[in-house]
């Protein structure tokens, strides 16, 4: 007989082995045992909102295994992941199991290192009733109105649409941040630029103001009569100021801002970030170590750093970098005032682990992730960087002035006088003005090299990005940063959003359906409400709200609110510009329109029900078949990723990943595929032919 210990992962599993050693049987659950059935609601409205729970398709067989192993064991411990999601995990095994939910069974790892499982197995405890209520909340609040909403947007527009209580307020802030911009009224206004010589030395300087203050240029014409004040002007150095400034670097990494960062420095998508951190937190074989869980729990929004780790980085930066990179006194960090303190910071789990020592072992995005975890946190706990700056003020005084009168240029800039944390890492807003000129002294007279003047416009606000959207839903309560990977994927998915470059604009689908939720339920889509209902669940996690009551509070208005708007809305069906189509039906005439089945889109007639024709809907991409010669056409795999293929298929097996473009291959006139990298390739294994 041995100890049992149920994870998640069969990676965590792995991990844990090599730690534990004899004596411990570690399986893993693969996640979700037990859910919600998709097929029906699967909860109960009348009775207090019961659900309806029965174990996961597929994994009946592994159920059963458990049971098995858990007969043959001493003792069970539920070591699923230390969050909301990993306790209703855990909560769940033990009512399949028939485990004592009295008793202390559950054990979480914030680490997963020879300490961190050492002081999680030291610590059981009973499994967290209250966090379980938080994660049945939200699941069936989801549930809700996904189930209840859902089939109305789709009768309304198209079959097979989906709302979704946080994924909803998401696109909303996506459509009307696209509605601003489409309003923004550009407004004119100049600039002056000049350049001065003090010597050889130039100095770069923005025009200010006058002697009555700053000026804005609205117009050439006011452009034109600073320009006029300035002919044969002479210019001296009115003001020199120099001073110290002293900049902290940014905290640890919280998983909204590791997101955010990642978009920004690696060009990870969150879905990617996710995923790659979670493996470096199960656990990797790294040469000469092992299984190794290489950072700490990566769902998290706490800033807490232990004191472990403190001492630990304390000792690292004064071997290598000495004491004058560590700061006068310890660094703390403030977290947000909802945030969930279950868990420390995204820090590596052993600082001595460096990047580089450890990178022949990772994947390329493993290595990248982990070197930037690994330098922003060390880099948190260093000294500040110490800049010298300067900022000069330059007098323009013109031949026609008149006593007292003059126009103003100032120019600031610093230089590094110690680089502290930025050593390691730079922060995101360390984008500022360069190096002045050394030796430029106050009343010096300057020489006038150019002076020039520039339109501009102002420009409407810039659309999201997922780096700007995640920062936007955590600033307002929506959601939880676990799930911001999910409800970006999800819009993404279902074509109310789509990507270009790494802006996210809404489709004609998303901004009608948007459109529709605002005016029916305004609530849904209303970023305080949705917020209220975050800081409802976290205070069900915490104990002081009753789940059952915070979901009466939702869905009761909800389900009145719904029924009256399905009275008001019936017969009524919204047309979609993008569903049309100039194909014409070869039956009747008329122009065919784009429908979804359960397989997909497909071209119907829209004289349904007098004319019955259907046909597939392609998409052509405008390439040609490298292989026959027919048209290149966009297909769907069954998780939902385009890729290319002849459509002249079953007769040709051509597919590919690589986009499809309109030049031309120069050896053989094929079309030419972009694949990795933006490499440009004739697919033709006969031509062969690459160009960057």
């Amino acid at each position: 007989m041995s100890d049992l210990i149920i994870v998640e992962s069969p990676s965590k599993a792995k991990t844990l082995k090599s730690y534990l050693g004899k004596g411990y049987n570690i399986v893993a659950s693969k996640g979700h045992v037990r859910d919600l059935p998709a097929a029906r609601l699967s909860v109960d409205i009348k009775h207090d909102f019961a659900p309806k729970y029965s174990i996961v398709k597929g994994k009946e067989k592994l159920v059963k295994e458990l049971k098995e192993a858990v007969a043959q064991s001493d003792k069970v411990y539920l070591a699923t992941d230390p969050d909301r999601e990993g306790e209703a995990i855990s909560w769940h095994l033990a009512s399949l199991l028939g485990l004592d939910l009295d008793e202390s069974n559950r054990v979480t790892f914030n680490e997963i290192t020879k300490t961190g499982v050492k002081n999680g197995m030291a610590a059981p405890r009973k499994v967290d009733l209250d966090l379980v209520n938080a994660q049945q909340a939200r699941r069936i609040l989801d549930r809700l109105v996904g189930y209840k909403l859902s089939p109305f947007v789709s009768q309304k527009i198209r079959r097979g649409l989906s709302a979704g209580r946080v994924q909803s307020v998401a696109l909303r802030m996506i459509v009307d941040r696209e509605d601003e911009i489409r309003a923004f009224v550009p407004e004119e206004y100049w600039t002056i630029e000049g350049k001065f010589l003090a010597g050889r030395k130039v100095v770069n300087a923005q025009f200010y103001g006058d002697e009555s203050g700053k000026l804005k240029l609205s117009n050439e014409e006011q452009a034109n009569a600073v320009l006029a004040r300035l002919e044969d002007a002479r210019y001296s150095v009115s003001s020199l100021k120099k001073g110290t400034r002293r900049k902290n670097p940014a905290p640890p990494f919280i998983t909204s801002t590791l997101q955010q960062e990642a978009a920004r420095r690696l060009g990870f998508r969150a879905e990617k970030t996710m995923k790659v951190a979670q493996e470096l937190y199960e656990g990797v074989n790294i040469e000469g170590h092992g299984m190794v869980g290489l950072i700490t729990y990566m769902r998290t929004d706490s800033l807490r750093i232990s004191e472990e780790a403190r001492s630990a980085t304390d000792e690292y930066v004064r071997s290598v970098y000495g004491d004058k990179y560590m700061p006068d006194k310890p660094r703390y960090f403030k977290s947000r005032s909802n945030a969930q303190d279950g868990h420390e910071a995204i820090r590596p789990s052993t600082v001595s682990l460096t990047p580089e020592s450890v990178k022949e072992s990772l994947s390329g995005d493993q290595y990248k992730l982990y070197n930037l975890i690994w330098r922003r946190f060390v880099a948190s706990l260093m000294s500040q960087c110490v800049q010298n700056t300067v900022k000069l003020e330059i007098k323009g005084v013109g031949k026609n002035e008149k006593e007292g009168a003059y126009c103003l240029f100032t120019a600031s800039g610093y230089s590094v006088k110690f680089d502290g944390f930025t050593v390691l890492y730079d922060n995101a807003d360390d984008e500022e003005k360069g190096k002045l000129p050394d030796g430029i002294a106050e009343g010096e007279s300057l020489k006038e090299r150019e002076i020039n003047k520039n339109q501009h416009f102002t420009q409407p606000p810039a659309r999201y990005t997922e780096e700007t959207l995640i920062k936007t839903l955590e600033e307002n309560g929506v959601g939880r940063p676990s799930t911001y990977a999910t409800i970006i994927s999800t819009i993404v998915k279902r074509e109310y959003v789509s990507r270009k470059s790494k802006q996210l604009v809404p489709t004609e689908l998303g901004e009608t359906i948007t459109k529709l939720l605002k005016e029916k339920f305004p609530k849904i889509v209303n970023t305080r409400f949705t917020a209220q209902m975050e800081s409802g669940l976290d205070s069900v996690g915490e104990g002081k709200k009753d789940y059952i009551k915070l979901l009466h509070e939702f869905y009761d208005d909800f389900e009145q609110n719904l029924e009256k708007v399905k009275g008001e809305m019936q017969g009524v069906k919204i047309q979609l510009q993008e569903d049309q189509t100039d194909i014409p039906c070869e039956k009747c005439g008329r122009m065919m329109v784009i429908k979804t089945g359960r397989f997909g889109k497909f071209l119907a007639c829209p004289g349904y029900p007098e004319c019955k024709n259907t046909k597939p809907y392609v998409i052509e991409t405008g390439a040609t078949c490298p292989k026959c010669g027919g048209k290149v056409i966009a297909k769907k795999s069954k998780r939902g990723y385009t890729f290319f293929g002849c459509d002249n298929w079953p007769d040709c097996d051509f597919m590919t990943w690589d986009k499809p473009t309109e030049q031309k291959c120069p050896k053989c006139g094929k079309s030419l595929f972009k694949g990795k990298g933006g490499v440009l390739a004739c697919l033709d294994e006969k031509c062969g032919y690459k160009a960057k």
